[in-house]
């Protein structure tokens, strides 16, 4: 799909870049947020049909899990069901056509494949919405996301647990904006209808993640750059920014064969996103060159 992409570009942006949904305001407004959001709840309600359709409570008892995991994972189903419906309904009710389900493929093969993938799309599913609050104008639409949020937090959680993962990894969740979710999403969508209304989203370059063992703050991992190849500008350098509520933290990324080497910064557990940019001090659709990168962490971020 890419055959080089070059950064040299980005370097020096960073304090001047405004932020990634700022400059795109006019075309943001709560319809295509809501679209936004129903586009990803499509993509959940049809990765649960699908395993419940797939997969019995026999083989995830026969895989490990609990015998309430199966009525569980109906109730999550149900849940997301019951999402596209509202969101749905209130688009049409706003005068703004919603969006229709798409064709997929998810990369779950077995009932352990399809909890993993779960827990990442749970996981973005928060992300999402915890990064799109601030640009919802209606406090009535405010109000019903942040009430889907709170439920998608408790499927992660859920998910998360029955995985054998830390339910609550960390005590502040990770805001992801709109073409960094769409970049995550984007691989498990195949096809949408061409009467859905385009969304003023774009995907980056993907990268993928090896490690040996377990992935703790200190460890080395190598985010690897499938398809393509990452070129610092002249001059200057690689970073992955690790993102954060609290801002990003920025680390060397060493050119290595097929991608760099990067060391976990301190203060990260759970699933945690990271970015590749020539920029150090800011992470926005202007400086980010690939990503997000999916990394699950283990360990906790303070101790009592």
């Amino acid at each position: 799909m890419f055959s080089k992409i070059a950064v040299a570009a980005v370097a020096g942006l960073a304090a001047a870049a405004p932020a990634p949904i700022s400059k795109r305001a006019s075309a943001i407004n709560d319809g295509v947020i809501l679209n936004y959001a129903l586009t990803l709840e499509h993509l959940e309600d049809v990765f649960y049909k699908q395993a419940l359709a797939n997969y019995t409570q026999a083989d995830f008892v026969a895989a490990g899990f609990a015998d309430p995991f199966y009525a569980n994972l109906k109730e999550v189903s149900a849940d997301e069901a019951e999402h596209v419906k509202f969101l749905t309904t209130a688009l049409s009710a706003a005068g703004v056509a919603p969006v229709a389900q798409c064709e997929y493929a998810f990369p779950s093969t077995d009932p352990k494949s399809f909890v993993a993938v779960s827990q990442i799309l749970e996981g973005v599913g928060v992300s999402a919405y915890l990064g799109a609050a601030q640009y919802i104008a209606n406090a009535a639409y405010l109000e019903a996301a942040g009430s889907i949020l709170t439920v998608e937090s408790r499927h992660s959680a859920f998910v998360r647990g029955a995985g054998g993962k830390s339910p609550f990894p960390q005590p502040f969740d990770t805001p992801l904006d709109f073409d960094e979710v769409y970049s995550l999403a984007a691989p498990f969508i195949t096809s949408c209808p061409s009467t859905n209304a385009a969304l003023p989203v774009k995907a980056f370059p993907a990268l993928a993640v090896t490690s040996t063992g377990s992935i703790k703050p200190g460890s080395t991992i190598t985010i690897s750059t499938p398809g393509y190849d990452l070129v610092a500008p002249a001059g200057g350098a690689i970073y992955a920014a690790f993102i954060a509520v609290t801002g990003p933290t920025f680390v060397a990324a060493t050119p290595v064969s097929g991608g760099f080497s990067v060391v976990i910064p301190q203060g990260f557990a759970g699933q945690t996103y990271a970015v590749l940019t020539a920029c150090n001090e800011t992470v926005n659709d202007e400086t980010v060159a690939a990503g997000p990168a999916v990394i699950e962490i283990d360990g906790a971020v303070y101790s009592n």
